[in-house]
């Protein structure tokens, strides 16, 4: 895993994944979010095209593969709470996308998570910040249904060796 320091913005790539009705979310057991609710997600890769990091992640973190179909959007959550020094703020940007995953998992769960599970939206909206990871998921979750979609080509993922 590459080192990160957490100075500037940076990029998670992650999945808003709807199946009758009901939401997956991940429930992470790393120390610093033990025990919360979130979309399965994770940091992007230095080099990573942001679509692969999303089947990726939500594989390590479901087991399921993922195939995305639409990008549901890109979220800015600044977290001044979790503050720790002067300049130190935790700014992911995420790139959120939509899609479908296989009919049976594929693998384990990653050892950061610990549980997986299928809310209804109202569940969703009923949590507070010490059961869901971020506030953010809700906006994404009422995007969702809302019908928020925009296609896969707004990700353009150039190398330049």
């Amino acid at each position: 895993m590459t080192s990160r320091l957490i100075s500037q913005p940076f990029v998670i790539a992650g999945a808003i994944i709807e199946k009758e009705g009901k939401i997956l979310l991940v429930k992470e057991a790393k120390k610093i979010s033990k025990d919360k609710w979130n979309c399965p997600a994770g940091w992007l890769d230095v080099g990573e095209n942001p679509i692969e990091a999303a089947k990726r992640e939500v594989r390590e973190e479901t087991g399921f593969d993922f195939r995305p179909t639409h990008l549901l959007g890109i979220y800015s959550c600044v977290h001044k709470r979790l503050r720790k020094k002067l300049n130190d703020i935790p700014h992911p940007v995420k790139i959120v996308f939509l899609g479908n995953i296989s009919d049976k998992k594929k693998g384990e769960l990653y050892d950061d998570i610990s549980e997986i599970r299928w809310f209804l939206p109202e569940e969703i909206e009923r949590m507070d910040r010490d059961t869901l990871r971020d506030p953010d998921i809700k906006k994404m979750v009422k995007d969702y249904f809302d019908g928020k979609r925009y296609p896969l080509e707004l990700i353009t993922h150039t190398t330049n060796e």
